[in-house]
């Protein structure tokens, strides 16, 4: 059984999603979008690893032997984070009996959550190793909310600034 919210459709996984999640619509739809974009053609290579390392860190890790640093490129642009290769290497004056190590050019691309930041990015012995943070503003960090009594008076209080004193309400101080 499918819904639909807006103009936007849930699954069967979604079946409630409307009557706990206020305001999820638009996010939905840009996860949607970011999803359909990234899944068009999903590369195999080069091979990577995503691991959560604590609450709030992330590494991704790529292989990528034959790349050396100047090879790559790690772009962020509206929250997604592109790691392309490019090699330079002339091969028309080498001659291979195998060729089985790929160094063909690629670009992996990765979509970031909002706090989510690069902090880092190495590359040692083949592995490109992307470090990820997520950063969470003091705006969206859990508070408390004082519950007031309906009808109180606010209170007024008095600070000085400057050769003034000014007038404020209590809950501005």
């Amino acid at each position: 059984m499918t819904f639909t919210l807006g103009n936007i459709g849930f699954g069967p996984g979604f079946k409630d999603f409307e009557k706990i999640f206020v305001g999820f619509d638009e996010q939905h739809a840009r996860m949607a979008k970011i999803h359909e974009d990234l899944t068009k053609n999903i590369p195999n290579y080069p091979p990577y690893n995503i691991k959560k390392t604590s609450d709030t860190t992330y590494v991704i890790e790529l292989a990528v032997a034959g790349f050396a640093k100047q090879d790559i490129e790690i772009e962020l642009a509206d929250g997604k984070m592109s790691i392309k290769g490019n090699t330079h290497t002339d091969e028309s004056n080498e001659s291979f009996l195998f060729k089985g190590i790929a160094t063909r050019n690629f670009t992996r691309t990765f979509a970031l959550d909002d706090q989510i930041e690069i902090q880092d990015a190495e590359l040692m012995n083949g592995m490109l190793k992307v470090f990820l943070e997520r950063i969470i503003p003091e705006h969206k960090k859990p508070k408390k909310i004082e519950v007031k009594e309906a009808g109180a008076k606010k209170q007024k209080a008095t600070r000085p600034m400057g050769e003034l004193l000014v007038e404020e309400d209590a809950r501005n101080l």
